[in-house]
């Protein structure tokens, strides 16, 4: 089974955004990184202040899949659902 991984942008629309991303962020990365499977996991500002890199490796498909599942019931899930994300997935089946 191969690895699952997740690169790309969360980019907030006003400064309001990232400042909920900066004080939720801490917890979700420590959350995330507690998971079985999860290889390596980080979410970091880039020289835009609206915007933050995300790279996520899991184990397999499995491990990403409760991830998702987790992070969708979560506080950081709900609380940024409407900040946009541009992601690129490698790893899944039907790929």
């Amino acid at each position: 089974m191969n690895d699952v991984q997740l690169t790309g942008q969360l980019i907030c629309a006003t400064t309001e955004q990232a400042e909920l991303v900066a004080n939720l962020l801490p917890q979700h990365i420590a959350l995330t990184r507690a998971e079985p499977g999860c290889l390596s996991f980080e979410v970091a500002p880039t020289e835009n202040p609206l915007v933050w890199s995300v790279n996520e490796r899991f184990e397999n498909e499995l491990a990403f899949q409760l991830h998702q599942e987790r992070v969708t019931a979560s506080r950081w899930g709900r609380e940024t659902s409407g900040i946009a994300r541009e992601y690129t997935i490698e790893g899944l089946s039907g790929q």
